[in-house]
């Protein structure tokens, strides 16, 4: 398991198991069963902001499964500038070529590792500590390092450092967009997301044109000539050009501006989201119970459909829902 999920496993057995009177969706309709669409190799052991492990170490990225698998003892952080990033708990960071798997750089940097992403010749890490740094991929050395707050526990939809020019924007544990300078080395600005004690790691992060989007478990933020920031208890967050969408703890699905103006919401009674994805024409909302909620982007309509899946991670791609081992397909109906 990733940072903490051990923890975070624990909290939410004893939550739930407190929460005997629960009350759960129930839609009025059915329109019809939605079929599976393949099954895995192996059911996902391991899931992240950006991908997840199949048992057996194949990875799954916003591309699909792909053919890779993680060295024994590695798990999977991400992948960008061409390379797939994994990291040991004892701190061992390994960089693979996506184009050339006998290509590969390790760093031995001796503590846990949170985030990291790649850009040219300079690798950007988190740690679990919450500190932040600059290496250098050629030489290995250490060009910069800031020092973070240790977090008391984190949703494990950790999101790896940006690269924005020679801007790189690390999303902290405690709930802050830390911006630094690549070329001179400097912290530039720090900004302040949410202020939570627990859970308040960013698990969302974009940027599109000149406006930028963050989000934790509890508020969502946005920076475009002004901060703003709103309470919401997240699920999800997708943000494109159209705008931004967001599902929330309460069963709301929310469409907002990119200033975080609201345009339109609907509430799915007792609904819990495992996943959406918004796609043409259409919002798609995975629900634990079973259901697939395919919501009209207007919020007028929906239709709710019958999926068959075990209990398990999840992950999702702009096609589809992975859950357990199988993927639940949308792609043929957008």
């Amino acid at each position: 398991m990733r940072l903490f999920a051990l923890f975070i496993s624990v909290v939410a057995i004893w939550v739930f198991s407190g929460c005997s009177t629960k009350e759960y969706y129930e839609p009025e309709t059915v329109k019809a069963e939605w079929p599976v669409g393949k099954y895995l190799s192996a059911p996902i052991v391991d899931s992240t902001a950006d991908g997840a492990v199949l048992e057996g170490g194949r990875i799954i990225t916003k591309n699909g499964v792909e053919d890779f698998t993680l060295p024994e003892g590695y798990q999977y952080v991400g992948t960008s500038d061409n390379w797939i990033v994994a990291s040991k708990i004892n701190g061992d960071l390994l960089l693979t070529s996506v184009s050339d798997a006998n290509r590969s750089e390790v760093f031995h940097l001796k503590k846990t590792i949170a985030a990291a992403s790649v850009q040219d010749d300079i690798v950007a890490v988190l740690f679990a500590s919450d500190d932040m740094a600059l290496y250098s991929l050629s030489t290995k050395e250490l060009l910069l390092k800031e020092q973070g707050n240790p977090p008391t526990a984190v949703d494990s939809r950790i999101v790896n450092p940006y690269f924005l020019g020679n801007l790189v924007l690390f999303l902290t544990l405690d709930g802050k967009i830390v911006i630094v300078n690549s070329d001179t080395k400097e912290l530039l600005r720090s900004m302040i997301v949410s202020s939570e004690d627990h859970f308040n790691n960013i698990i969302y992060f974009n940027v599109i044109d000149n406006n930028m989007v963050a989000g934790t478990g509890n508020r969502l933020f946005a920076l475009s000539g002004k901060e703003r920031r709103e309470p919401y208890e997240l699920r999800d967050v997708i943000y494109n050009k159209e705008g931004i969408w967001i599902s929330t703890k309460q069963g709301e699905v929310i469409a907002l501006t990119p200033s975080l103006q609201l345009k339109t919401k609907t509430k799915f009674r007792f609904a819990h989201f495992l996943g959406m994805i918004v796609a043409k024409d259409n919002i798609y909302l995975l629900e634990k119970e079973g259901f697939l909620i395919v919501l009209k982007k207007d919020m007028q309509s929906f239709d709710v459909y019958e999926v068959d899946f075990e209990d398990g991670y999840v992950f999702v791609t702009d096609k589809g829902f992975y859950v357990n081992d199988e993927l639940i397909d949308i792609s043929n109906v957008q």
